[in-house]
């Protein structure tokens, strides 16, 4: 039988994942990186990744679960879900985090960004019909933000919940207060929110919400879909805000690459409707096909998918002081 210490440590929500001590040390890092560069960078970052790893258990045991579930569903990619594995998933977080700095900081080479299914948003952009982009906490989510400064007629309103991640984010804000200026704090979609969401997208503007993770809310409403093999729970908030602005809903996915990066844009829906009669199963629908771009993209860079909580437990909020810095 599973304690109850174990079963709190599987079930415990994302948004309690306490990386605050990572980021300041990753701050130093960052500073190492400018003065010494990558080679140097990388030699400290391991002694920073083995004390994370050690001392945050949670963290650990999702990331092997996660691995683990990756060697079951897909053996041919060699993964094992070992504690080599597992730090080797914390070191792509690791490098993930100096490149988000990086973007912020004008040193990352936007010119090795990859774009992939660009039409789809250029095409949007040129009828000059905003839309709500999906993306996931795969690679370096940071990227679309800097990549809109590339395209002006790109203008993004980013969704996030970062009253959990203040450590970090003051710290991109000290590299560029731009960094802060397109971000839009939400915990939860009120009416006025959605009307004005509504109101950005009219005028040509893209809402970027992650699909990902289930609502920071003690009992969020999810729908279920077939992730890697088991059932996970998926958030339907994305598509409840997608019929309420009657917008095109892209996804958008990034990875890193040996020369730089990638962003792929795929087209998901035209409109989404959920009639009442149908709400539940429209929803499960569309989750389940938004999983199953998420894993096969996550199947391309299984080790940087950086969701470090246990995805398919069913999700509950355990209330404590542990004060997350997840971004």
């Amino acid at each position: 039988m599973q304690d109850s210490s174990t079963s709190s440590q599987r079930t415990r929500h994302w948004a309690q994942i306490n990386e605050v001590s990572f980021v300041a040390g990753m701050r130093l890092l960052f500073w190492v990186y400018k003065l010494l560069g990558r080679v140097p960078f990388r030699l400290l970052l391991y002694p920073v990744l083995g004390w994370y790893v050690v001392v945050n258990g949670r963290a650990r045991s999702a990331s092997r679960d996660y691995l683990q579930q990756v060697a079951a569903w897909r053996p041919q990619l060699g993964t094992r879900g070992n504690l080599a594995d597992v730090f080797r998933h914390f070191r792509a977080f690791g490098e993930s985090l100096l490149d988000k700095m990086l973007l912020w900081g004008g040193l990352f080479p936007l010119e090795r960004v990859q774009l992939h299914g660009q039409e789809h948003i250029a095409g949007a952009i040129a009828a000059g019909r905003g839309g709500l982009l999906i993306c996931t906490h795969l690679g370096n989510l940071d990227l679309c933000r800097v990549m809109a400064r590339r395209y002006p007629d790109l203008r993004l309103t980013v969704l996030v919940h970062t009253r959990h991640a203040q450590a970090f984010n003051r710290m991109l804000a000290q590299l560029d207060p731009g960094s802060q200026l397109n971000l839009l704090q939400v915990t939860e979609m009120s009416p006025a929110t959605a009307m004005m969401l509504a109101d950005k997208v009219a005028q040509g503007e893209f809402v970027v919400i992650a699909g990902d993770r289930v609502p920071v809310s003690p009992a969020p409403r999810v729908a279920q879909a077939s992730f890697m093999g088991r059932m996970a729970a998926f958030p339907v908030g994305p598509f409840v805000l997608a019929s309420l602005l009657q917008c095109p809903v892209f996804l958008m996915f990034s990875r890193r690459t040996d020369d730089g990066a990638r962003l792929d844009f795929e087209a998901f829906r035209d409109r989404v409707e959920l009639p009442r009669k149908e709400r539940q199963h429209r929803l499960d629908q569309l989750a389940g096909d938004y999983a199953a771009r998420l894993e096969a993209h996550c199947l391309q860079a299984p080790f940087q998918w950086f969701n470090f909580y246990h995805f398919w437990a069913q999700p509950t909020l355990d209330h404590t002081d542990d004060r997350p810095a997840q971004h």
